[in-house]
């Protein structure tokens, strides 16, 4: 029979904390953590990990008080419908209206947020139990009604889901009590924990069709929603954490020119921004009542180089393109030692699976210039499109076209507007600039970018060997053997893909020093924008 177990407790995660800081391999870490009496999912004699612990939710802030927040970027395509949150200030928003079935903690590791507890059946069968008595905030209770809409509105085309690929997962979403979920997979997946929790999975009401109001269970309830223009949301009285959150009400807005973004803060306009040009950190540190915290992360901005239109299809041309990135200039020079060099790939050194063997791609203009005129294009204008929407780029862009006029190649460097840069420009054109914040697993980051079917396949590759190698990774519970499965899909989009990953970037935010409790998530600004449930004034 197998036996199924499930993880509860506060010393859970302090012990796997311990565990992990000591350097444990992860079949030693779990190996440990199942003698010590921590129950993990388990299956007949092996295990199947995913790390869910139970909450902390213990108060400790002083209550009351209205912050202002200022986030880089706002549009008229601002959402409160959580499938369709796109970017930083969507899931800011949608993390103060909503709640998940589980939730990331400052170590990426998925904490249980309306699941009371979560267990499977061969990382296949999913069984989900509810907290009684949560409440949305129009008094209505969380039931297994709601969760099982929640998730199934993925699965549908007319939802327009931003994680439609990683929920096509689920083949059966059923409800299994008033209190309980039963999801089965189309095969073993030990990360369906970690999926849970991204912001787009948080849980809405029941056949809700109108998502202007932001009904949720979440620590605040939405006041007014102006897309383009700001949000303001006021606590939640009836809160399913006791004594969260801390703040009465939070505004936020957008502030799209950094400088003005850090004068309103300095000036005392806004209490939060996000975003901070390293350039600007002196300013803060000596200003009176202000501080800068960085965040080092997984967030990149990448160049897009589009695989299905011309010059990307030319092999010789992406190459060229990666040669052209002077990285070490960038991190210095742009982000003032405030990153880490990349190597056209989406996972970041010291992060988990990180392949160390990829031979680092150099700053070499030379061969640049060879590739390129080998793919014909030797006399051609390269056109860089660019945005300040994505942290960097534009530096990234004059760095890269200062460095190819001097082996003579010609770049166009087309700066666009902020407002509407994701919607009208981000992968449209032969050559562009994006940026990705951090994800918290491999499978997840690769399943939605990288994936031939993703929705955000950026540069429009496909690589079946890639493909599968993704989803054998999946079902794959020896993590050895997963391990040389994510470092291959590494080398893959190092060597064939179009997307030249050269920084990643450490996210650096700006705060009142009146403001307490805020402290860094590797997910990205804003407490991996997550911050609002549990920050306060001491003023």
């Amino acid at each position: 029979m197998t036996e199924k177990k499930i993880i509860t407790g506060h010393q859970c995660i302090q012990d796997f904390e311990r565990l992990t800081q000591e350097g444990r391999s992860r079949r030693r870490l779990l190996k440990s953590l199942g003698a010590a009496g921590v129950v993990l999912a388990a299956t007949g004699g092996s295990l199947t990990p995913f790390n869910v612990f139970a909450q902390d939710t213990t108060a400790k802030g002083k209550p009351g008080g209205s912050i202002k927040v200022a986030s880089l970027s706002m549009s008229t395509a601002d959402t409160l419908d959580p499938a369709r949150g796109s970017f930083s200030t969507d899931y800011t928003r949608l993390y103060m209206a909503y709640n998940g079935l589980t939730k990331f903690d400052d170590k990426l590791v998925p904490q249980l947020e309306l699941a009371e507890s979560i267990d499977n059946d061969q990382a296949t069968i999913w069984h989900i139990k509810l907290r009684k008595g949560v409440q949305f905030h129009d008094g209505k209770e969380l039931t297994a009604d709601d969760v099982v809409f929640s998730l199934q509105r993925h699965l549908d085309p007319n939802t327009q889901s931003k994680v439609m690929g990683l929920a096509k997962q689920m083949t059966s979403i059923s409800k299994a009590g008033k209190y309980e979920v039963r999801v089965e997979l189309e095969g073993p997946n030990a990360d369906f924990p970690a999926i849970l929790a991204v912001p787009n999975m948080q849980v809405v009401p029941a056949n809700t069709t109108d998502f202007s109001k932001g009904i949720g269970t979440g620590p605040f309830k939405v006041k007014e929603f102006q897309p383009g223009v700001r949000t303001v949301v006021t606590k939640n009285e009836n809160y399913w954490k006791p004594g969260l959150p801390y703040l009465d009400e939070v505004v936020l807005f957008a502030i799209a020119d950094e400088p003005s973004r850090v004068n309103a803060l300095l000036s005392g306009e806004v209490h939060v921004i996000s975003e901070v040009n390293p350039r600007s950190t002196n300013r803060i540190k000596q200003s009176t009542g202000h501080e800068f915290i960085p965040v080092p992360s997984g967030s990149y901005t990448d160049l897009i180089m589009r695989q299905d239109l011309m010059p990307g299809k030319s092999p010789e041309f992406t190459q060229a393109m990666k040669l052209l990135m002077d990285r070490d200039q960038m991190k210095s020079a742009i982000f003032q030692g405030f990153a880490t060099v990349g190597n056209d790939t989406p996972i970041a050194p010291g992060a988990r699976y990180f392949n160390p063997d990829i031979p680092q791609t150099e700053f070499d203009p030379e061969k640049a210039k060879f590739l390129i005129k080998k793919a014909g294009f030797a006399n051609a204008t390269i056109p860089l499109v660019t945005s300040e929407a994505a942290t960097g780029a534009v530096d990234i862009a004059v760095l890269m076209q200062q460095s190819a006029a001097k082996v003579g190649i010609k770049m166009q460097v087309q700066t666009k507007s902020v407002d509407g840069y994701w919607a009208n420009h981000w992968a449209k054109h032969p050559v562009s600039f994006g940026a990705v914040n951090a994800r918290p697993s491999a499978d997840i980051i690769f399943s939605q970018f990288f994936l031939s079917s993703a929705a955000w396949n950026e540069s429009h590759w496909k690589n079946t060997h890639f493909d599968k190698l993704l989803v054998d990774a999946r079902k794959e519970t020896d993590d050895a053997k997963r391990a040389q499965m994510y470092g291959e899909m590494q080398a893959i989009v190092h060597d064939k893909g179009g997307i030249g990953i050269p920084i990643f970037i450490s996210k650096i935010d700006g705060i009142d020093s009146r403001l307490k409790g805020y402290g860094t998530n590797p997910l990205g600004s804003f407490m991996g924008y997550m911050f609002a449930e549990k920050v306060w004034l001491d003023a």
